[in-house]
């Protein structure tokens, strides 16, 4: 198939549902990240849409356009059925290296779902994601760093359990982000 350039002018709602394109949704993502706040209403209610693909991207996009009006979207998307979309969903809530402004959701909106999810989630690539969001409440909630510690010494997945170890009280990234 050969490539087709998407038109410039294209508006963020008409971009969201490009995103199920195998073909054109690189293009489709950069363009509504590009866009910036444009792009949040659209990404927002694309977290509604019958495509778990679709769903997927618009967490990718509201990672990078993140405001406080989109975070309780973001959160709803933890508890989305395809394990794709609660992995990205997550990492839009923890990852401050995407955002370009300042948005961070608070802890008594984030921690309860993300403790959920480490705990008890089918999939070990969620549970993992969600180590690193209850990991950057360790340090100021105890409930947070002892579900790291349970996750490091039960979770059924090696790698969970190393990485949980990371972020739990004595691992390597929880004296790395020690609050000084």
């Amino acid at each position: 198939m050969p490539f087709v350039q998407l038109p410039a002018d294209l508006p963020a709602e008409q971009l969201v549902p490009i995103l199920a394109d195998p073909h054109r949704c690189s293009q489709a993502l950069a363009r509504l990240i590009a866009l910036g706040q444009e792009a949040v209403r659209p990404a927002c209610a694309g977290l509604r849409d019958p495509d778990a693909t679709v769903r997927m991207y618009c967490c990718k996009v509201l990672d990078h356009v993140m405001d406080p009006g989109s975070v309780t979207a973001v959160v709803a998307a933890l508890a989305d059925p395809a394990p794709e979309v609660r992995r990205e969903a997550l990492h839009a809530l923890a990852c401050d290296r995407c955002k370009s402004g300042t948005c961070r959701p608070d802890a008594a909106t984030v921690l309860p779902p993300a403790m959920a999810l480490l705990a008890a989630d089918p999939s070990p690539h969620v549970r993992a994601f969600a180590c690193e969001v209850v990991g950057a409440w360790a340090h100021a909630h105890p409930e947070a760093a002892e579900a790291l510690q349970a996750s490091a010494a039960t979770d059924p997945s090696p790698a969970v359990r190393k990485k949980a170890s990371w972020f739990a009280p004595g691992g390597p990234i929880f004296e790395r982000t020690r609050p000084r």
